[in-house]
């Protein structure tokens, strides 16, 4: 029964996750995008994109990060990715958080969130390079289908965009990547996007 107790008690606190705006906005661009919608609408990704991943992932593992990804951001909010300053701390913030967050359930679980989290944020195994990529992609699409959104906001150019996409544009299928590069092009020519 405590084990139960525990579990319940993590899922009524990821509740929270639906509080955690970030900085794009939803494609009717009637509000910010909150966490909870982003790790849900990534994991969809995920599936609609299983053509492009990796021969031989492992999806269940996938869908796992994609959906925990972003929980440690209930305490440790988010961290827009243009934003230098926030960004200096956001290690030692959500490893916090992570370690608190995850804490709350029984411990094999707790552990098993804690190392997936963890294999999403070091991007080493196939896993967690898809997930990071499908991460990425998913802003784009929504700064594109809102006209710039969050790149007007806040000035973001073509470089910058990119020099965040460096493993993406590395390790991603040449289909998944050659559409990005033409996606900001458009976004440039359509001015969305500073070059």
């Amino acid at each position: 029964m405590e084990k139960l107790k525990r579990k319940m008690e993590f899922l009524m606190e990821i509740d929270k996750l639906k509080n955690i705006f970030r900085q794009s906005m939803l494609t009717d661009n009637s509000r910010n995008e909150n966490d909870a919608e982003h790790s849900w609408h990534i994991a969809m990704y995920a599936i609609v994109l299983i053509d492009y991943a990796p021969k031989d992932i492992d999806i269940l593992k996938v869908l796992k990060m994609c959906l925990i990804h972003d929980i440690v951001e209930i305490y440790a909010g988010d961290t827009f990715l243009y934003d230098e300053e926030l960004t200096k701390t956001k290690k030692i913030r959500e490893e916090e958080a992570g370690r608190k967050i995850f804490g709350i359930l029984p411990e094999d679980m707790a552990d098993e969130f804690y190392m997936l989290w963890q294999e999403f944020e070091d991007k080493k195994t196939k896993e967690a390079i898809y997930s990071h990529m499908l991460d990425r992609l998913e802003p784009i699409m929504l700064n594109y289908a809102t006209k710039g959104g969050s790149w007007q906001k806040h000035n973001v150019t073509k470089d910058m965009v990119l020099s965040r996409l460096d493993l993406v544009l590395k390790t991603a299928d040449d289909s998944i990547k050659n559409f990005i590069l033409e996606l900001l092009e458009d976004s440039v020519k359509k001015g969305y996007l500073k070059e």
